[in-house]
């Protein structure tokens, strides 16, 4: 007899991706993704199916013009590439709630490893009585290596952007009804 696997779906409303690149190599400015989801699939979070996928049309860097441009081919080039996925492949503990999270992500079609530092922030039953789980996530990629190349040049020497992109995400999952 096959036994189901325990599916626990992302609870949008508690979760959010975000991330910070350096501008003018002095400060950073911030973006999220408002739309993704997720599911994990396992009974062992450590053991787990980790899959996401992201809607790179929602980015949202609250200025319309930066996030038409980051929308064109200079960047995610969405007319192409709609969305951005993350597979994750392992999740090895470092220490008491604290994780590395090893995977894939793909953006435009490039495929490359990937690992983020993960906080396991528990499981408890909200007040309608859905078991929820609760993760930190932190991160930093190269954007070149997904071949987001775009930049300008300063005159006092250095670029416009940054090549290194921080990411964070904050999620919680709900377990499906068996």
């Amino acid at each position: 007899m096959k036994t189901e696997k325990t599916i626990w779906k992302l609870d949008p409303t508690h979760s959010e991706i975000t991330f910070k690149v350096k501008h003018l190599m002095i400060s950073n400015v911030k973006g999220a993704f408002k739309s993704f989801q997720a599911e994990v699939e396992g009974d062992d979070f450590a053991e787990a199916k980790v899959q996401v996928n992201i809607d790179a049309g929602s980015v949202d860097t609250n200025n319309e013009d930066r996030d038409n441009h980051l929308k064109s081919a200079d960047f995610f080039d969405i007319e192409h590439y709609k969305n951005m996925q993350f597979e994750g492949s392992t999740l090895q503990k470092v220490a008491s709630g604290q994780y590395t999270l090893t995977g894939y992500l793909t953006i435009k079609d490039v495929r490359k490893p990937v690992q983020f530092d993960v906080e396991f922030g528990g499981i408890n039953q909200d007040p309608w009585g859905n078991r929820k789980a609760g993760f930190s996530l932190e991160g930093k990629i190269n954007r070149k290596d997904w071949g987001l190349n775009w930049n300008a040049a300063l005159e006092t020497g250095g670029v416009l952007v940054s090549d290194d992109v921080r990411i964070q995400a904050e999620v919680q999952f709900v377990k499906q009804a068996a």
